[in-house]
């Protein structure tokens, strides 16, 4: 059963033509803010992985521990994409977005001023609120855009920056970082955050396709509760041998107890957060599935064994951790920019789902080729990650985006992509709790052995064949198709 696809507001239908959003605004324009935002938000993610050292180093602490600024900052994003969406389809989504921005902005501060590190979890945590920027982005697009294929390219352009920009990014943050130390990448990303909430105000068009309605902060409780608790537990489960199993355990149950609670509230609640009788329908439950997979099999592959294998210097390439980024990730990150908008214009003639068919079967593809030769051969690894930049960051990740978009209700149109991303980042946390642990079982640290690794992508390539499998079930969205 598929759901009717919100309405794209009072100028929509003159959009096309006319390249003007309902508000007489260039779409060009929005596009470009909308843009803005995207790229300060993945700075956050992106930026800072190759200045997690320096970091350390300036603080006078170890990795472990500035580790957990990252973890800190996924969670928080994770547990207010949640509901952020669905606040805005009810306050303003554009007011929203620059209440994240100036947040987002309000953190990267606290962050370069850090002195230590209780200080640094404390702007990182501030900066998590910021989760839901892109999938906030999108609905403001879809509902000012009302020709698919238009729709189609600026989404794919948008969500393709979760892939990260180009790579540079992460070049950039190095560059920082070693020249003139970590708190200049933290002011690059707040002058960035500046300058995208301008454009934002300048550009940006309101809609509040729910206003009127009451938020439901009753079920937005039991559900944070839920899906935190399921975060840490396997944030904690993938310290393997150094995890607290009795929390592993604890947080399951917890998660589970707190996700009834939701369910019974929310069909109880005059306006729920989410409506039972949506989580019942396939546009839901099937794509949240398909994306929890996806993600499960394929994240831990690339940004986990792929980069341990290079830097391996028993079993693996011996590769240093700048040159190992350079030769997997920027090539990575490059061909899902490119690939991005390509694949969203190609989305409203071929089908979402067909679409997004493609991205996985390429995915396994590429990870069988890794899992069986590129373990062996240093061309042919680099070729089969690029292989799947193409196929997940350039293809899956936009589909799996777009869908929740598309195939929202009209009545309630930011409940799925916040449940989406709370899927997206479920699947990043559970493929780090369950691939590498082949890894280090069977190629533990100095054996020469690289069983391991293959063993941990044949299991990636494995779930993402049932994530293919489950994709069927994915009922069209009929009104963004042409």
């Amino acid at each position: 059963m598929s759901n009717v696809t919100a309405s794209t507001g009072p100028g929509a239908s003159t959009s096309a033509r006319t390249g003007r959003t309902s508000g007489g605004k260039s779409l060009a324009a929005l596009t470009a803010a909308l843009l803005a935002a995207c790229v300060a938000f993945q700075l956050n993610a992106s930026m800072l992985s190759p200045v997690l050292v320096t970091i350390a180093h300036e603080l006078k602490t170890d990795d472990a521990s500035v580790g957990l600024s990252q973890t800190m900052f996924f969670t928080l994003a994770a547990l207010f994409s949640l509901f952020l969406p669905r606040l805005s389809d009810i306050v303003g989504r554009k007011r929203i977005l620059i209440g994240m921005l100036m947040v987002m902005m309000l953190g990267s501060i606290v962050a370069a001023l850090a002195v230590n590190l209780p200080m640094l979890y404390v702007g990182r945590a501030i900066q998590g609120v910021s989760g839901p920027v892109v999938p906030v982005c999108l609905l403001m697009l879809r509902a000012e855009i009302s020709d698919p294929k238009k729709y189609g390219a600026a989404m794919g352009l948008l969500t393709a920056v979760n892939g990260g920009i180009a790579g540079i990014d992460a070049i950039a943050g190095g560059w920082l970082a070693t020249t003139l130390g970590f708190r200049s990448v933290f002011w690059v990303i707040a002058v960035v955050s500046v300058v995208a909430v301008a454009l934002v105000l300048w550009w940006g068009v309101e809609s509040k396709p729910s206003a009127g309605t009451r938020m439901d902060w009753w079920g937005v409780i039991p559900l944070v509760v839920s899906i935190g608790a399921l975060l840490m537990a396997l944030n904690e489960a993938g310290k393997l041998a150094t995890a607290n199993w009795a929390l592993v355990i604890g947080g399951i149950v917890l998660s589970l107890v707190a996700f009834v609670v939701f369910w019974f509230v929310e069909k109880r609640i005059r306006e729920p957060l989410v409506p039972p009788k949506y989580l019942r329908q396939r546009s839901t439950w099937a794509l949240l599935v398909t994306t929890l997979l996806t993600m499960t099999g394929v994240f831990a592959v690339v940004n986990g064994l792929v980069t341990s294998l290079a830097q391996n210097g028993d079993a693996g390439f011996g590769m240093q951790a700048d040159l190992a980024s350079l030769a997997f990730l920027t090539p990575y990150a490059i061909v899902g920019w490119i690939v991005g908008p390509f694949a969203g214009r190609l989305a409203p003639t071929l089908g979402y789902r067909t679409v997004l068919r493609v991205g996985l079967v390429g995915s396994i593809v590429a990870t069988l080729i890794m899992a069986f030769v590129g373990v062996h051969s240093l061309p042919v690894l680099i070729i089969a990650t690029v292989l799947i930049g193409v196929c997940y960051a350039g293809i899956a990740n936009i589909m799996l985006n777009g869908l929740g978009i598309v195939l929202s209700p009209a009545d309630n149109p930011g409940f799925l992509p916040g449940l989406n991303a709370g899927a997206f980042n479920l699947g990043a946390g559970l493929s780090f709790a369950l691939l590498p642990v082949l890894q280090v079982v069977l190629s533990p640290a100095g054996s020469t052995s690289t069983v391991g690794y293959s063993a941990g992508m044949l299991v990636g390539a494995a779930i993402t064949v049932v994530a293919l499998a489950v994709s069927f079930l994915i009922p069209k969205p009929a009104t963004a198709e042409a």
